[in-house]
């Protein structure tokens, strides 16, 4: 509900972004502000109400503002951003603006970024899949519809790239109405560019909204950013009933932001100087995700973490995974040796992956292809380690077996560069490595799932020989 404009002449205090005004009428949590100073104009939104003082974060740079002589105006309008389907193919800022050399976007509405997390009674179960075109999680960590699946990153590995190919690949698997949504949080000038041209040139911007915050801009945009790209999503998925995917990279410059607001607010910090908050404020952007009782639509996420130090204690990753249901993990090893996307799989896991594999979704047989690839490259990790004490030679065969499978795994299967595969063709790839591995070994898998393997190929074989036939 709109309110209307108040101007007060003078405030109490400013500290670097934050100017702090005393006995504000009906002062709003998000409320835009101007204000106006000697040959200033600057805009803000209230962060905090209390009774006595009313805390504005200022966008722009605040050196040379005197709190004595500036005018504040509330403006009475809540933080807003527009929605609707004439947003896909649009690259615009952390707070809707256009980045994309188009004028403003038009939109079906204006809604409020501070949305509420899906109430838990009207929430569904997850029941189906997302196709993102990446084995090592189309096969081994099925993204399920409503997911909220973070990608745990380290410095220098490639997880922008990732986030971009999956922008890319993703896909409804069943032909229903899709869309993704990007948002990215504290990139350069040269990535947003590169993001850009990258989308451009392919039909992904076609079916995508861009949020582009980078690194110069404000700290409160940085804040912001994910609640503009969720709010869009949300009108997609449950307005026009489209399976949205919002890929939110990176969140550890959100975190920071966050980090950075509390600093200038003195308030008592928690772990590693976070805000003791920082786990209800991260939840409020993540539980946003879900299925709703009702609605065709669906929204997932998947947010990007880069973790200090390969950390994944830190607090940041450490209260994601509270909330979340999984983690895909990178791999600074892999990254090393040239595989891309580097995907750990051992420390991986999707918590949601049965309630969307199986019979009428992928295929039945897919919970066992994935437990018999994952046992084998287990053992094989773990013949990797025992190499360091007893040397090749003193493995058994066995082990010795597991190792070759561990080296292929991660080249033919985690390995893809950056072709598309399709669930298909992903199934194949696992089912092609499990070929060579002898009976005793599959101990995961059934002499039924044996035989129509072995009675798959045979049909492939024939039909290959007569391709050729003259």
């Amino acid at each position: 509900m709109s309110r209307m404009a108040r101007t007060y002449h003078g405030a109490r205090a400013a500290a670097g972004p934050l100017v702090y005004l005393e006995r504000t009428e009906r002062a709003a949590l998000g409320e835009w502000v101007t204000l106006r100073g000697p040959g200033q104009q600057l805009r803000g939104q209230v962060i905090d109400v209390g009774d006595e003082v009313t805390v504005v974060q200022v966008l722009e740079e605040t050196l040379g503002l005197s709190p004595a002589a500036v005018d504040v105006t509330l403006t009475g309008e809540l933080a807003q951003v527009v929605v609707g389907r004439d947003l896909l193919g649009r690259a615009l800022s952390g707070v809707g603006e256009p980045r994309d050399g188009l004028p403003p976007p038009i939109g079906e509405a204006l809604r409020p970024l501070w949305g509420a997390p899906i109430n838990p009674v009207r929430r569904l179960p997850p029941s189906d899949f997302i196709e993102t075109g990446i084995s090592a999680i189309d096969g081994m960590n099925t993204l399920v519809r409503g997911q909220k699946l973070p990608v745990f990153s380290g410095p220098g590995l490639p997880a922008l790239d990732l986030a971009a190919t999956i922008v890319e690949s993703a896909r409804a698997p069943h032909g229903e109405p899709f869309a993704v949504v990007f948002v990215a949080v504290g990139i350069t000038e040269r990535e947003t560019r590169t993001f850009l041209d990258r989308f451009a040139a392919t039909s992904a911007l076609d079916r995508a909204v861009l949020f582009l915050n980078q690194a110069q801009d404000p700290t409160i945009e940085r804040l912001l950013a994910p609640r503009a790209g969720l709010t869009c999503a949300e009108h997609l998925a449950f307005v026009h009933g489209m399976h949205v995917l919002v890929v939110m990279a990176d969140i550890t410059h959100y975190c920071e932001a966050l980090r950075e607001v509390s600093a200038a607010r003195e308030e008592v910090p928690g772990r590693r100087g976070y805000p003791a908050y920082m786990y209800t404020d991260l939840a409020s952007i993540f539980e946003r995700a879900g299925v709703l009782e009702g609605k065709a639509g669906s929204v997932t996420q998947l947010p990007v973490l880069t973790m200090p130090d390969d950390d994944i204690t830190h607090p940041i990753p450490d209260l994601t995974g509270y909330i979340t249901e999984g983690q895909v993990v990178l791999s600074r090893e892999l990254h090393r040796r040239g595989v891309f996307p580097p995907i750990d799989v051992l420390p991986s896991l999707s918590r949601l992956m049965n309630a969307g594999i199986g019979p009428g979704r992928t295929v039945p047989e897919h919970r066992r292809w994935a437990d018999q690839l994952y046992a084998i490259y287990a053992r094989g990790r773990e013949a990797r380690l025992m190499i360091a004490i007893v040397g090749e030679a003193g493995l058994t065969p066995t082990d010795r077996r597991a190792l070759a499978f561990a080296e292929s795994f991660e080249r033919e299967l985690v390995g893809q560069g950056k072709e598309r595969r399709t669930l298909a063709e992903t199934l194949e790839r696992g089912w092609a490595l499990l070929d060579g591995v002898p009976r005793e070994d599959l101990l995961k898998l059934s002499d039924a799932m044996i035989e129509k393997r072995a009675t798959q190929r045979e049909a492939a074989a024939r039909k290959r020989t007569e391709a050729v036939r003259p």
